[in-house]
This record gives C-alpha cells, structure tokens and sequence, in this order.
C-alpha cells in the first residue's frame, strides 16, 4: 500500500465509524466495498479488516457511551444470551437451509423494516406506559442524561419475549450467513423493545464489540486479516467513532433515526443482492 492508499484507507474508515457509532452498526458496510473496489484488497482480507473495524467502533464509543450511562449494560448482556445461543444454532443449521433465500428474506425484513422507521421519524422520547410485571422483575427499566433535551429521560422494556425473539434471530442469521447483525440488533431494541432510539444505538455499538471479539481470533488464525491494511482501517475507524459518540450525545432521536435509516436500506438492497447472486 502506498502512503496515499493509506490515507484513502483512513477517511473512508474515519467515515465508516463515525456513522458505525451513531446508527450502532459496524462499519464493514461501507469499509468492504470501498476496500474491495476502490483499492482491489482480496474479499478475504477485506472481511478480516472488517471484523477489526467492528472491534475499533465498538472500543471507541462503547467506552464513551458506558461512561456518559447511553448503554444499557444490564439490557446489552440479557440479549447477548439470545445472540449467542442464535448464532451457534445458525451454525449448525448453515449446512441446512440455502444461503440465497436467506438473503433475500433478511432483505425483504430490513427495507420493510426502513417503512416502518419513516413512519416513526417523529418520536422523540419512547412510550411512558408503566414497565411491564417481566421488566420490573428483570430490571430493565433505567433512564439516560438527553443533553439536546437538557433533561434525565427515563425508559422502560417493552414487548420483552419479542425482543428476545428477535435478537435470537439475529445470531442465527449472523451464524448461517456470517454477516454481522448490528443492524437487526438496532430494529430489535428500537422497534419492538420501544427503548429509546440514542439508547439501541449505544447498546448495540457494546454488543457488538463482543461478538466480533468472539470470532476474530478465527480471522486471524486463517490469516485473514493482514496488519499493513487492518492498522489504518482500525485507526481511521476509532478516530470516526470517537466524534460519533461525542455527536449521538447532542443530536435528537430523530436525527439518529435519519442517519440508520439509509444503513438500514443500504444493508436491505446489499443482502437481497447477494441473495440474487450480485452483492460482493
């Protein structure tokens, strides 16, 4: 790589976190194409750099997002328990069920799922009905400093089994297809937990963290992750999630709404594109 690929490599990835950090997603979205086709890196160690991306947004706002009290830790780890007992079913069942069709309907979920976000656009804070009797038992009911609303918002789980449900879900299809679910992490919390959209976004940059953790050390023993391209994407990826954290804590709802909003449709097209044989 020559000094002017590196600083490419670094903004595009600087890019790639800051959005990773407010909409709760990874940043392989946009570091594997860009990688791939805009400096002709191997898929496989696209992917392997990838996974380090993932690692730096994680570290880089999780940090922040903890410390300013946007993660729910208590709600992050509930659902690690469905993610991970997901993803390890979605690896036995891989050699099961074809690959396509699984991509096409994930696709199909997400960009009906971007309907259903353009129709909340408008909600600021979430529902204050009273905590269910399974979240007041669990615990999963907290509140976070807004300050663009200069106020303490308080939040509680809803529709808990369906979240669960889904998150579930979530590990199976990162296990089956090998993608990372940052984003039917966000629709899980956000759509049908009703937590605030600040607090899916911060919980779900901790979650994932963890999950990319768990398999990076596979990456590296097949030696797919090469350090000459994996140190300016890791740079570049924490310096942009750094910003984000400091920006999701003074930006509204909505605003984070209307940056996961063209994540999640670019993730929808991406995968009903593998599922047809044309994504990368």
């Amino acid at each position: 790589m020559t000094p002017e690929a590196d600083l490419g490599i670094f903004l595009v990835s600087a890019a790639a976190g800051f959005i990773g950090a407010l909409a709760g997603v990874g940043g392989g979205i946009l570091v594997i194409p860009v990688l791939t086709f805009g400096f002709g890196v191997d898929l496989r160690l696209a992917v392997g750099a990838s996974i380090v991306s993932i690692i730096a947004t994680s570290s880089g706002a999780a940090a922040a997002y903890v410390r300013d009290r946007m993660t729910d830790m208590r709600v992050g780890m509930f659902l690690e328990l469905a993610t991970t007992t997901g993803a390890v079913c979605g690896a036995l069942l891989a050699v099961l069920i074809a690959p396509a069709f699984l991509y096409l309907l994930l696709g199909v979920i997400l960009l009906g799922t971007a309907a259903m976000q353009v129709a909340r656009m408008g909600e600021e804070t979430p529902p204050t009905d009273a905590p269910s009797p399974l979240a007041a038992r669990l615990r999963l009911e907290s509140s976070y400093p807004d300050r663009r609303l200069g106020r303490e918002v308080p939040y509680s789980a809803h529709r808990i089994p369906l979240g669960f449900a889904l998150m579930w879900i979530a590990g199976v299809v990162s296990g089956l297809l090998g993608i990372g679910s940052g984003v039917l992490k966000v629709v899980a919390m956000d759509g049908a937990m009703r937590l605030p959209m600040k607090v899916s976004s911060a919980t779900s940059n901790f979650m994932i963290g963890v999950t990319a953790a768990a398999s990076a050390g596979i990456y590296l023993g097949r030696g797919d992750v090469d350090a000459t391209i994996a140190a300016p994407v890791a740079l570049g990826v924490l310096t942009g999630a750094l910003v984000g954290a400091r920006v999701l804590q003074r930006i509204s709802n909505r605003t984070v709404r209307l940056v996961f909003l063209p994540v999640l449709v670019a993730v929808g097209l991406e995968t009903i594109g593998r599922g047809l044989g044309y994504g990368l």
